[in-house]
């Protein structure tokens, strides 16, 4: 059984996990896996709420299969129908969520520090973080740890290569704390644009190519574009040249190095197209290892002290 640290399990981001609770999350996806596809009795009865207050595919979708694997009832959430629009709180939308018996709430949310403000208050439900604005997104980083731990064995030791647009990333930024957690070493790299000040206090920044040749994982983010304002870069190709994936820069990966990518990509900007199914890519794997990955966390979740 998954140790109970607080009345409700919240998952608002990897930095408050120790080291022994993203373990005991990594083995109970890996127990999951190992159960296969079957439908399990564990959430019976039992109701989850996914609020995706941004678009999303892999995440949303990921965790409404784990959600009915666990043998929930899930509730699909869609703002633009709710009382959202009529002027109602986040807070009171919790609230009334939990009055009906929803015990789970996995939110999507554009606002920085806005699940770690309402988990202030004793809402009634316990909060999945599924990525909230540029802040942090936990499960996909959890998910990131088991594809490696699944590839290499252990996480401590590997030197991983997060790339791209570090600024805009929540994924960057919860993989750098769990990696980190778990003795990995991170270094960071992409457009000067894109660099981001906090997280380099925590990973030391470094050119592509240097990146690209010293580690064992090399991690490619997508580029934002919906986040920026100004132009970045002249044209796709331009982008790709300087810090994506090309074929130049593959060649010079160690024979045993990974390529991974949270998705979605934009092919033939942060790589080329032939990686995104290469060999050396775990991109699809990730995916899959999603649903693992969130069954343990709701798991989690649903076990309060």
């Amino acid at each position: 059984m998954l140790m109970a640290m607080e009345s409700r399990r919240h998952l608002l981001d990897t930095d408050g996990l120790s080291r022994e609770e993203i373990q005991e999350l990594l083995d109970r996806a890996k127990y999951w896996k190992q159960q296969g596809k079957q439908k399990h009795a564990l959430g019976a009865g039992r109701f989850a709420a996914n609020l995706f207050y941004e678009p999303s595919t892999r995440t949303r979708v990921s965790f409404e299969v784990a959600e009915k694997r666990l043998g929930m009832e899930t509730i699909q959430f869609n703002p633009d129908t709710s009382s959202g629009v009529k002027g109602e709180t986040l807070q009171d939308t919790m609230k009334t969520l939990a009055s009906i018996g929803v015990e789970i709430a996995v939110v999507r949310h554009a606002g920085v520090g806005v699940l770690a403000e309402l988990a202030r208050e004793d809402l009634g439900l316990s909060l999945v973080n599924a990525g909230e604005g540029n802040g942090g997104h936990p499960t996909q980083a959890l998910l990131d740890l088991f594809t490696m731990q699944e590839h290499f064995g252990e996480v401590a030791g590997l030197r991983v290569a997060i790339i791209g647009d570090i600024h805009h990333s929540r994924v960057a930024r919860s993989n750098v704390w769990a990696l980190k957690t778990m003795g990995a070493e991170v270094v960071l790299s992409g457009p000067a644009s894109m660099r981001d000040a906090q997280l380099e206090q925590h990973a030391p920044y470094v050119p592509v190519d240097e990146a690209v040749r010293q580690t064992d994982v090399v991690m490619m983010l997508r580029v934002q574009l919906e986040r920026h304002r100004e132009t970045i870069f002249t044209s796709a190709d331009d982008y790709l040249r300087a810090y994506g994936l090309t074929g130049k820069r593959e060649s010079m990966m160690q024979p045993h190095a990974i390529i991974m990518h949270p998705g979605p990509v934009n092919r033939g900007v942060e790589m080329e197209d032939r990686f995104v199914e290469h060999p050396r890519s775990l991109i699809f794997e990730q995916m899959a290892n999603g649903v693992w990955i969130r069954m343990a966390v709701l798991e989690r979740s649903l076990e309060k002290e």
